[in-house]
């Protein structure tokens, strides 16, 4: 440990503060992340990158000497895959925040991979532009860690995952060379496509040290948002998946579709207060499923009501949201759902997806696995994009073993129905073990064999993802 923390100090300069940290406290922080997971172990070091300069020396360095560096962003992530494990050095680029250039004419902005979500979209916002990747966690979470997990979000229904929102990346191979990748303009088709094979790669084949990222105009107008209430998730289902496959036939297509099941509906009501939930989704519905969806453009209100036949048809109680107050208190129902849980105790929030034709046999199985271990699996989805994430409320610092088996019971059961272990947070190590099921082992080794590729020694992330 001495001698890396030692080569690491050399390599570095600290003139303009602690770059390499041993603390208690960091090393700490860093085996952790959002999803409940604690690396086993300690790493040797972590180090706080400020400049590219700070990630190339830091590979250099444990390239030479065979020492594994997980890089890391702003530590929100829900799969284990930046956590920092046993003899490693954890290579934090969170300190690298800040937005090189933004060019409104070519919509697009050139960012350093620590600038948080919120933070991109306050930049821009004057130019009536914004980065349209959403994850629940904008507010806290990184775009580097958005490009590592291909992370999505409520809006990703119309505007698409964050692959389709990079243009162009920088990147650091594991031993120190810096490549980039992609292109300044929409089209470009020029060699193989590095940059889409760098997106969702969670830190094993390259450390991204900046992005080239593709801005959207904010939709002209003020959104319309419907809340409705449905006896049944085989009906709300029916109904998102309806009002999505509407698009095909002219309509609209809804910026969010959000469900909450019945389950879920309970919790919040719990936490906010059975009365407020019953005010805003419907007097006496608070035992139901709730489905909210929204439309953006210069036509968003007669889009919505477009939709609201398909809704009802479905045996949905709809509501169109009169002023900015009600959309304020339909939204906040979905948005209170983390809280909820966690006003319960720790919880895993888990991520899986299925074709939008499956997603109520997706929440049969949930609720069948649920009774198989005992256990309440509160889901809420984004159910426009068949993504579910059903929680697990447990009490203690450590996740109990028998959640962990309901949750290999979930990601069967969504490679059953067509699905994928995971839409949006990634496999890191918690899903790592269930890959091969997915994908295959010729495909599996082919992704090995693209690694080893870029990263010969097997230094970067080793034991996560495949």
């Amino acid at each position: 440990m001495d001698s890396v923390v030692a080569a690491l100090r050399t390599a570095l300069s600290d003139s303009d503060g602690v770059v390499v940290r041993t603390d208690d406290a960091a090393v700490e922080a860093s085996r952790t992340d959002k999803s409940g997971w604690v690396a086993d172990g300690s790493p040797l070091a972590v180090v706080v990158a400020r400049t590219v300069e700070h990630v190339q020396a830091t590979l250099r360095t444990c390239s030479a000497l065979g020492v594994p560096v997980v890089p890391r962003g702003a530590g929100t992530g829900l799969a284990g895959g930046a956590n920092g494990t046993d003899g490693s050095v954890v290579l934090s680029v969170a300190r690298m925040d800040r937005i090189l250039e933004v060019s409104p004419e070519d919509e697009l902005a050139v960012v350093e991979p620590g600038v948080l979500n919120g933070a991109l979209n306050d930049a821009v916002a004057h130019h009536g532009l914004r980065f349209a990747p959403d994850p629940a966690s904008a507010a806290i979470a990184s775009v580097g860690g958005n490009i590592a997990t291909n992370a999505g979000g409520l809006r990703c229904v119309k505007y698409g995952v964050t692959r389709e929102a990079v243009l162009g990346l920088d990147v650091v191979l594991a031993d120190g060379r810096l490549v980039s990748t992609g292109h300044r303009t929409v089209k470009g088709v020029t060699g193989l496509d590095l940059t889409s094979l760098m997106v969702g790669s969670e830190g094993t084949l390259g450390v991204i040290v900046g992005a080239t990222v593709r801005l959207v105009p904010v939709p002209a107008g003020a959104p319309a948002t419907l809340g409705a209430v449905f006896p049944t998730v085989h009906q709300a289902a029916a109904a998102s998946a309806a009002i999505v496959a509407a698009s095909a036939d002219g309509a609209a297509r809804p910026s969010t579709v959000e469900l909450l099941d019945a389950s879920s509906l309970g919790y919040i009501a719990d936490h906010l207060g059975p009365s407020v939930v019953a005010e805003t989704v419907g007097s006496g519905q608070e035992g139901g499923v709730f489905l909210l969806v929204e439309y953006d453009g210069p036509d968003a209100t007669q889009d919505a009501l477009g939709a609201v036949p398909r809704l009802q048809v479905e045996g949905g109680t709809v509501r169109l949201a009169g002023s900015a107050a009600e959309r304020e208190r339909l939204l906040t129902i979905r948005r209170s759902f983390h809280a909820a849980m966690a006003a319960r105790g720790r919880v895993l929030i888990e991520d899986v997806a299925v074709p939008r034709s499956r997603l109520a046999e997706m929440f049969d199985r949930v609720e069948a696995i649920g009774r198989e271990f005992d256990l309440p699996i509160p889901t809420c989805a984004h159910a426009g994009d068949g993504n579910l994430h059903p929680n697990f409320v447990f009490d203690g610092e450590v996740v109990p073993q028998k959640v962990w088996d309901a949750a290999d019971a979930l990601f069967r059961a969504a490679i059953e129905l067509g699905g994928t272990l995971t839409g949006e947070h990634g496999v890191g190590v918690l899903k790592r073990h269930h890959l091969g099921d997915e994908v295959g082992a010729d495909v599996l080794e082919l992704q090995r064999g693209i690694r080893r590729v870029f990263d010969p020694k097997g230094i970067l992330n080793p034991g996560k993802v495949s």
